[in-house]
């Protein structure tokens, strides 16, 4: 008995790390809602919604099975060659049969390498092709959400979703789910080699598979912890940095960069610890497997190297040294694919992490759908019609209050008023960038809610006070993509908003370079261009949203001319602080507090000395006042 007590001696140290891990894995499960452990979507939903962008590629996958198989028999055969050669040489040497077993063995070494690249080589190929039609998926997904839902969403966040997560996605089809299935084919192949071999021997490393059975399992809750941290850390940087880097300059001018250094080092102090919690969690699983491997090798060495010694046998089959050597490998085989299997577990954690919060953003509803019997809208006379309508951003605080007014098609209609009074929201209406609460809204006499939001918004043309380039040329930033326009026709339309006079300065015309957000071009320059990003695309009906705020006075004149021109062209709806920019509008209306307390046309708001007058008067008094003091200078 006393021969075994080194057995017993390790078997007890293994019960014991083992009680220890259940007791640990018992405490957490028990906090697991006080520790954001709690799982908002389950493995299986998470599974079947990837399967969806895999069951194009079944027939690449079913390939990549067949190369496996073969794949792997260099793991199945190899400890059996390298055992034959300890007894050959054990025996009767004949060199020419050690010629013949080390050809078989560098054989499949070839094939298992040629198999191996094979498989990379068709797994990178489809595995990019599933993760491109799941960004466009995402990426559509946020296209159609509104600007409500856009606003309450982070940018950085987005933008880790479609990076950052769809990475960690492309790891599961392009490693991990073919290299599971391999190391589990290896796990079985390996063990009905050994049973073939010494069954008696197999069921003493079968001895320790239970041990590994609940270290996995409580690794697996440990793991999932720790890579949800990861991820939400790495989401409130990209969340941060997307933000602050995109008002650093507000940061220099108010001198906040060693405030704003301590968000962020806070911020990556909470990334760090959340990676050392994900590191120590993957750091005690492994060495705990070797444990187990190592294990299992001591026991084949002493009861194997006892029994061969001894000459006697183990549970009634003889044991020789080359059943040892061959035993030793596959131990090894054993014990490399669960240890792998550990690391593949932790990207298996990472993606579904990743998936789940993918999927979450792709089931935000967009809060403006079509219709089910939404129609196409054709083509647009200009006529526009509000019905007592109601809107309000946040529940029962109401911006606009009963609003109703007409606009006749071809129509020059103003919006004044004080800041907050609802002139921008009515014209973010008319678009379906919100949906209102109560009322109608018509276009040509059609309610807009039955009209696809598409087809609606194609008829707009949009001229806001903040206005958006994006990097590459001028012509990229006015076509925006539409195809079928030539350079002649783009720069018709700059020439109709007087945009060419600075165009045709520049060394490169058209294909000059737009930096980032347009921070190369002045206010006014990049108003012009989004007045001839207008003109291109053709509007029905044109909308203007403080578009001659913040500009010097010499390009005011030109946008004055260009705005003059583009009356001609159809329906256009203006929201203006100058006044003096909408004194040819057909019809001024004048807000306050959501209501509209007047309209008319220019002189006869003036006639009435109503609301309109005392803007008027105040804003020609200020303006007269700032003339006079440039005088003084």
């Amino acid at each position: 008995m006393h021969d075994y007590y080194p057995l017993l001696l390790g078997g007890g140290i293994i019960g014991f790390i083992s009680i220890i891990l259940i007791v640990a894995f018992a405490s957490i499960k028990d906090k697991k809602q006080s520790i954001g452990f709690d799982r908002h979507m389950k493995d299986g939903e998470i599974i079947r919604r990837l399967l969806r962008y895999a069951k194009p590629y079944v027939g690449s996958f079913v390939l990549v099975g067949f190369i496996v198989l073969f794949g792997i028999a260099y793991d199945i055969i190899s400890p059996i060659i390298i055992g034959n050669i300890t007894a050959l040489i054990n025996t009767d040497f004949e060199l020419r049969e050690l010629f013949r077993l080390v050809a078989v063995y560098a054989g499949i070494l070839v094939v298992s390498m040629a198999c191996t690249y094979a498989q990379a080589i068709i797994l990178q190929r489809t595995g990019q092709k599933i993760i491109s039609s799941m960004r466009e998926d995402l990426f559509t997904h946020i296209e159609a959400l509104s600007h409500q839902q856009m606003t309450e969403i982070p940018v950085g966040k987005l933008v880790t979703r479609v990076t950052n997560d769809t990475n960690a996605i492309s790891l599961m089809f392009t490693t991990l789910l073919v290299n599971l299935v391999k190391n589990i084919f290896i796990i079985v192949g390996v063990l009905c080699a050994m049973l073939a071999l010494n069954y008696e021997l197999t069921l003493m490393v079968l001895c320790f598979v239970p041990f590994i059975v609940l270290f996995t399992v409580i690794f697996r809750k440990f793991a999932r912890r720790a890579y949800r941290r990861v991820k939400d850390r790495t989401t409130d940087i990209n969340t941060y940095l997307s933000e602050n880097l995109s008002g650093i300059k507000i940061t220099q001018i108010f001198n906040r960069e060693g405030a704003k250094l301590r968000d962020f080092s806070e911020k990556s102090r909470g990334l760090g610890k959340a990676k050392s919690e994900q590191i120590l969690v993957f750091g005690i699983f492994r060495p705990l497997v070797y444990m187990l491997y190592i294990s299992s090798v001591l026991c084949l060495f002493y009861l194997g190297g006892k029994g061969y010694l001894d000459g006697t046998t183990f549970l009634g089959q003889s044991i020789k040294a080359s059943t040892i050597v061959s035993f030793y490998m596959y131990i090894n085989k054993f014990y490399n694919p669960i240890q792998n299997l550990a690391e593949q577990f932790n990207w298996l954690q990472s993606a579904f992490a990743s998936a789940e919060k993918v999927f979450t953003i792709m089931d935000i509803e967009p809060s403006l759908p079509d219709a089910p019997d939404a129609i196409e809208l054709e083509n647009v006379r200009g006529e526009i019609e509000f019905r007592d309508v109601w809107f309000s951003y946040v529940p029962d605080e109401w911006v606009l209050k009963g609003v109703s007014f007409r606009v006749e098609p071809g129509e020059t209609v103003a919006f004044v008023g004080a800041t907050g009074s609802g002139k921008t929201t009515i014209l973010s209406l008319i678009c379906r960038n919100y949906e209102f609460q109560k009322g109608e809204i018509l276009i040509d006499g059609i309610d807009i809610r039955r009209i696809k939001i598409a087809s609606l918004r194609r008829h707009f043309g949009q001229m806001l006070q903040d206005v958006f380039l994006f990097s590459g040329t001028i012509r990229s930033n006015i076509l925006l993509d539409k195809d079928g326009v030539s350079d002649e026709e783009v720069m018709a339309a700059c020439r109709y908003v007087n945009a060419d006079h600075f165009i045709n300065r520049l060394e490169n015309g058209l294909d000059e370079v737009v930096r980032e957000r347009g921070n190369n071009f002045s206010a006014g320059q990049r108003q012009l261009l989004s007045f001839a990003r207008t003109i291109v695309h053709k509007p029905a009906v044109m909308i203007l949203d403080e578009a001659t705020a913040n500009i010097d006075t010499e390009t005011e004149v030109l946008i004055q001319d260009s705005l003059e021109r583009m009356m001609n062209i159809g329906t256009m709806l203006i929201v203006a602080h100058r006044l003096s920019t909408i004194q040819h509008a057909d019809n001024i209306i004048v807000l306050s507090k959501g209501e509209i307390v007047e309209q008319g046309s220019h002189r006869e708001l003036l006639a009435k000395k109503g609301k309109y007058y005392a803007l008027y008067t105040l804003q020609f008094e200020k303006e007269k006042l700032l003339k006079q003091g440039e005088g003084v200078e």
